[in-house]
């Protein structure tokens, strides 16, 4: 019978509310974990019906959820990310009778010795025994998931010519800001790198790029040969990080920086307009270049190597040592 049981695959929920950039750190997380032992990963959203949402995380219960709510066979692994989540995270080891492992991703900010265990940003400076630090946060991004999205967006990119650079741009945040003006002059740097190296662009927006920082950059660099994604049509950003030379990114996502630095390729930091201290992204970036993944850009398009970041492999590896050990 134990030899059966340790043959089962994992049952593993990831879980948040479901917007893609909270719900890709609980899933890659997740798909980590999957690459390392079998497991079957289910995806669960969370939502509040609107008057309950704000409610402090201690108030809400399973009866005010918009969502379906959760039932058993509980999972042997929740991979948890977002403040939707936290009201179900704190339960769900007491609705399973202790079978579940409950990981969180980012800082709860509330509860925090309620989890087995958390996955947070090293510049977020947690502290406690159940406290796992990686540089960034988890992500899906892989070379091999880059690799086998790549020929989709061939046809349009190897014909570009090198270097090739992908430009991520981020937007308005409450640590930063993107303005109309200091998008012009963003990307009259970018423009001037990239004619003075012979080479080509690649460049794609965020959800939270305002629509004038948008305009500005498409108006100075729609004549640079590449491609500048408008939102329509599969998402390239794999096929962007797989053929790139080089990658632009702005400081205001940790997100995009560990992402990015996953690829092993040279990572120029685009500086934006700081609204409040910018203590967490400046050790951050402290810890990207430290590692030498990452510089600021300079208005030109130095390479160096360094290894890729594989911080997402090294906490799921964290998350079984730990199941394994309770």
């Amino acid at each position: 019978m134990a030899g059966a049981a340790s043959a089962r695959p994992l049952s593993l929920w990831v879980v948040s509310d479901g917007r893609a950039g909270i719900e890709n750190q609980a899933l890659g997380l997740a798909e980590a974990v999957q690459r390392l032992t079998p497991a079957e990963i289910a995806i669960k959203h969370i939502r509040w019906r609107p008057l309950f949402d704000r409610l402090p995380s201690a108030l809400k219960t399973p009866a005010m959820l918009a969502s379906a709510p959760l039932t058993a066979p509980w999972p042997d692994l929740w991979i948890a990310t977002g403040r939707a989540t936290l009201p179900l995270s704190t339960r769900i080891k007491a609705w399973s009778g202790g079978k579940t492992f409950v990981v969180q991703t980012q800082d709860p900010r509330w509860a925090n010795d309620r989890y087995d265990l958390i996955v947070a940003p090293a510049h977020d400076e947690l502290s406690g025994e159940n406290i796992f630090e990686i540089t960034g946060s988890p992500h899906r991004i892989t070379p091999q998931r880059v690799a086998e999205a790549a020929p989709a967006f061939a046809d349009r990119i190897a014909p570009l010519p090198h270097p090739r650079v992908a430009v991520l741009i981020g937007g308005k945040s409450r640590a930063f800001d993107l303005t109309e003006a200091h998008a012009a002059d963003l990307a009259d740097q970018i423009a001037d790198a990239v004619r003075a190296s012979g080479g080509s662009l690649m460049l794609t927006f965020s959800r939270r790029t305002p629509d004038a920082a948008k305009a500005a950059m498409t108006a100075r660099l729609s004549d640079l040969p590449g491609w500048i994604w408008d939102g329509t049509g599969e998402n390239p950003l794999f096929g962007f990080l797989h053929f790139a030379d080089h990658v632009l990114v702005t400081e205001d996502s940790a997100n995009m920086a560990a992402e990015a630095a996953s690829t092993g390729k040279p990572v120029h930091v685009l500086p934006m307009i700081p609204l409040k201290s910018g203590d967490k992204f400046a050790r951050l970036h402290d810890d990207l270049q430290l590692r030498g993944a990452t510089r600021p850009f300079d208005g030109t398009l130095d390479s160096w190597t360094y290894d890729p970041l594989a911080e997402t492999d090294r906490a799921a590896r964290a998350v079984l040592e730990a199941m394994r050990a309770r």
